[in-house]
């Protein structure tokens, strides 16, 4: 059983894992230094150390870049979900949490991005169903075919996206909906960001 971590070796072990899982590979002592603000490479090593110790992470000290993640056992920690999003008709998206999740670690949380819960079955032929978590990215620009968050008149949808000459489309992955057609110039559309993964807790199928 892993050892808990303290609040600045999560916050470490979450660094590398960004690294490691976004850029597929480690960061050097220096560059975590540098990323948290440390002048000494030494306070860096003793985190690390330690966090080797917990049974998070191996390394090798004849490389720079040695770090592997051993995360066989998921470490879960708490993420607000802001709101709901309809993946059939339009859902109010709420201004403040609305629940928390335990998220593994692993699942790479972008800058800036954000947690949906999806409500309605109208993404189930692209595997999102109603319950699931949809991480967010709010800092993409939409290409065609990719799936979105959008607010329509103050409400929250999430559908796959494509730009037209005059119109959005937004598609469902459900032949039951009828795709929404939207003029490009409406007042009240917004991408809010793309979805650029899924998270589905198996435990919460259970009660079903």
């Amino acid at each position: 059983m892993k050892q808990d971590l303290t609040k600045i070796q999560k916050n470490i072990l979450d660094y590398l894992i960004d690294r490691i899982k976004g850029k597929g590979m480690p960061p050097t002592l220096a560059e975590i230094a540098r990323h948290f603000g440390y002048k000494n490479r030494a306070t860096v090593q003793q985190h690390l150390t330690s966090i080797e110790k917990k049974g998070f992470i191996k390394r090798n000290a004849k490389l720079s870049r040695s770090i592997e993640l051993t995360l066989d056992e998921k470490f879960f920690v708490p993420k607000p979900v802001l709101g709901e999003v309809a993946a059939g008709n339009p859902l109010t998206i709420y201004p403040d949490a609305i629940d928390t999740i335990e998220l593994p670690t692993i699942a790479r949380m972008p800058k800036d991005s954000f947690l949906l819960r999806v409500k309605g079955d109208s993404l189930k032929d692209a595997y999102i169903f109603s319950g699931d978590i949809v991480i967010v990215n709010p800092n993409l620009e939409p290409n065609n075919g990719q799936i979105v968050v959008a607010i329509l008149d103050d409400a929250a949808v999430v559908k796959r996206f494509y730009k037209k000459k005059n119109e959005i489309e937004l598609i469902s992955e459900n032949p039951e909906y009828e795709p929404i057609m939207i003029d490009r110039k409406h007042p009240s559309f917004k991408i809010v960001g793309i979805v650029v993964g899924v998270y589905r807790s198996m435990e919460k199928k259970k009660a079903g």
